[in-house]
């Protein structure tokens, strides 16, 4: 007997207009659906005039569930795995039972669609051409500064998500953590109050206790700058004497350059300090 095929549907992730044709095909076909949530794929297969056998299989049973669905494949049932919302896998259940098909020589086949964060990118403003997708943050508060800390020097986009009632303190700490970069926040992608809001980090954290948030939120921000050259001393000493004539405070100048090369404020503050006397 030929077995079975695993096909990975993705789902709308709020409109249902999205939900493509082929996604409708194959949904219909399928022997069996494992949902993420039972109720809320019922909802959606009732709005499509379909009915099929849905078993449920969220992130608590997925190694429990997944030799089970496994073992229908190898009897020749095709099975569609959905989400609750957007595509299977993406910090959604999938994974174990994906790997756990391949172990068994099982075909897959991805079936694409809706996606929070590829609906999100492009549209943030920030730039899409490298990003890493780092999905939940830590709950608690010293595991995600840590986190954080561990990404303070990734250069690409970094895309999160978020609950809402914790953004507050996701927002204070990535501000902490990253300084006032450019940053998005996507709430309500492709439904009715679908809102993108802009700003720097800093700014975000300000007015974080303002934005209404529900749910699960998306977060974007702009990766870690490139760093300056580092300075040698001759480098170092003409960037003092030229700031010193625009102008410019040893002080000022001690933190601009400071901040723009790497450099210890203290030190470059001392030097400036040392080349005045000298002049």
């Amino acid at each position: 007997m030929a077995v079975g095929t695993l096909y990975l549907v993705a789902t709308p992730i709020g409109n249902l207009e999205d939900v493509s044709a082929r996604a409708v095909r194959v949904l219909g076909e399928a022997d069996l659906i494992a949902a993420e949530d039972t109720r809320r794929t019922g909802r959606l297969l009732q709005h499509l005039g379909i009915a099929r056998p849905l078993r449920s299989y969220y992130d608590a049973v997925e190694e429990e569930r997944a030799p089970a669905l496994v073992r229908e494949l190898l009897a020749g049932r095709i099975v569609a795995l959905v989400s609750d919302a957007g595509t299977p896998g993406i910090a959604d259940p999938g994974y174990r039972l994906v790997r756990a098909a391949i172990a068994a020589g099982i075909p897959i086949v991805p079936v694409p669609g809706p996606s929070a964060v590829t609906a999100f990118l492009p549209a943030s403003g920030l730039p899409t051409d490298r990003f890493a997708f780092e999905g939940f943050l830590p709950a608690r508060a010293a595991a995600r500064r840590e986190r954080l800390a561990a990404l303070a020097a990734e250069p690409r986009t970094l895309v999160f998500l978020e609950a809402g009632r914790r953004l507050p303190a996701a927002l204070a700490d990535l501000a902490a953590a990253f300084g006032a970069r450019p940053a998005a926040i996507g709430r309500e992608l492709t439904k009715l109050h679908e809102e993108i809001v802009r700003g720097d980090l800093v700014a975000l954290a300000a007015r974080a206790d303002t934005l209404t948030l529900h749910g699960e939120v998306i977060l974007g921000v702009a990766g870690a700058p490139a760093a300056a050259p580092a300075l040698d001393e001759a480098a170092l000493d003409a960037e003092i004497r030229r700031r010193r004539a625009a102008g410019e405070s040893v002080r000022d100048l001690a933190e601009a350059i400071a901040r723009a090369h790497g450099l210890s404020r203290r030190a470059v503050y001392q030097r400036a300090l040392a080349l005045t006397r000298d002049e």
